[in-house]
């Protein structure tokens, strides 16, 4: 059973200091490397879709927040506002306000949608210190967010849609989803209070997933204030379950920003709104990963994607050479040559790569090559080593090696 806490220190991946504060971590070096990959993974997959990306700020006007409904069902979890000149100002706990402003900002045509509008950016949820822990619940948090405007007709093609990606990205990175829950409002007063448009969204909803042959379970109580949603589930190795990926269909929120499109008939008409996260938090996405692969990522995730080892000291330029050829092609690679050779190979157990040097390799401008799983591939000229290896890498699979 690993846990993504301890790893992350010992594989110097994150930390935390109580100088910043609980609930926000930063990550290092090493760290930085599988976030940046995996954020990089998702606006590609993205962009192949047909999402264009913005960037939006971090703070906005109390009164953002209390036309979005925020304000009045969900300021528990918000940061106090700060005072700036004559306003307030409040650190956002969501991304749907700013991108309902940005679609706002220009007039649209039928023929523009579904216009699908996505973002990887900051926000902030004031948790209490007693459900902290690691990068599965912390303060700060980096969202894959997205926001589709779409016609009445589209919405349903457009969740369903989403849910595909989810399935795919899940596939990629080899994330298991333990369940799929159709969360549904519950008792009390946190929710928007327009039962036809919570049943409009929930039979939406309901359509999206018995057409994708999804085994699902309702649970009350767990909807966004504003409407239901598909939540998918992951589940950590003690069994705890979380949220990782969602899909709402949102009638609210286009209606409280006054958002519209002109149809066909040029008359003006008020779109759906679509909310994906198909990694959700990048912290709990990162976090889950760790603990999935023990932290043996992915060779395209991994902070060392090849360790070359010299046998000897005489065999150390050949070693710099073969990793600087694949450093130039985009490859993280790195020298090990201190200490003895057992104890590299140990220390670099969980690099994708090993590339041993030793002296008949030196001699003949060959390779030796371990693969994390054990396997050793007959010795290589470092060309056919570092083309086999970026193949790999690009294609962004599981698989550490293929036939030429």
């Amino acid at each position: 059973m690993y846990d993504h806490r301890r790893l992350g220190r010992e594989l110097d991946l994150f930390d935390t200091d109580p100088l910043m504060g609980a609930g926000l971590p930063y990550w290092l070096p090493d760290g930085a490397i599988v976030r940046h990959e995996l954020e990089e993974y998702v606006r590609e997959l993205e962009r192949a879709e047909g999402y264009r990306h913005v960037y939006s700020p971090v703070l906005g006007k109390r009164e953002l927040y209390e036309i979005s409904g925020h304000w009045s069902h969900y300021s528990e979890d918000m940061f106090p506002p700060m005072k700036l000149g004559g306003e307030e100002v409040v650190l956002r706990p969501s991304l749907c306000p700013h991108h309902a402003l940005i679609y706002r900002s220009r007039s649209h045509s039928y023929r523009e949608l579904p216009l699908r509008i996505a973002e990887l950016g900051g926000m902030y949820r004031s948790e209490l210190s007693g459900v902290l822990g690691g990068l599965t619940r912390v303060r700060a948090i980096q969202l894959n967010d997205a926001h589709i405007f779409c016609t009445l007709d589209q919405a349903v093609e457009e969740a369903r849609t989403a849910l595909n990606l989810i399935t795919r990205a899940y596939a990629d990175l080899g994330i298991r989803a333990s369940r799929h829950r159709l969360s549904l409002p519950g008792e009390g007063g946190k929710y928007v209070a327009d039962p036809a448009l919570w049943r409009r969204a929930t039979a939406m909803l309901r359509e999206v997933l018995d057409g994708s042959g999804i085994a699902y379970e309702s649970a009350e109580g767990e909807a966004a204030f504003y409407g239901p949603k598909i939540d998918v589930q992951i589940a950590d190795a003690a069994g705890r379950e979380a949220t990782l990926s969602t899909v709402q269909i949102d009638f609210h929120q286009p209606e409280r920003f006054d958002l519209h499109y002109i149809g066909a008939d040029g008359a003006k008409h008020r779109p759906v709104m679509v909310h994906r996260s198909v990694i959700g938090s990048v912290e709990r996405a990162v976090a889950h990963l760790v603990e999935e692969h023990g932290g043996a990522f992915p060779a395209w995730l991994a902070p060392v994607q090849m360790v070359v080892l010299p046998v000897s000291e005489a065999q150390a330029g050949p070693a710099y050479d073969l990793v600087e050829r694949a450093l130039a092609q985009g490859l993280r690679a790195e020298v090990s040559a201190e200490g003895s050779l057992g104890a590299r190979i140990r220390a670099a157990r969980l690099v994708p790569y090993q590339a041993v040097i030793g002296e008949r390799e030196a001699a003949g401008d060959l390779v030796a090559v371990r693969l994390r799983d054990g396997r050793r591939i007959e010795p290589l000229a470092p060309a056919e080593l570092l083309h086999r290896v970026a193949a790999r890498v690009e294609a962004r699979g599981a698989a550490l090696w293929a036939d030429a």
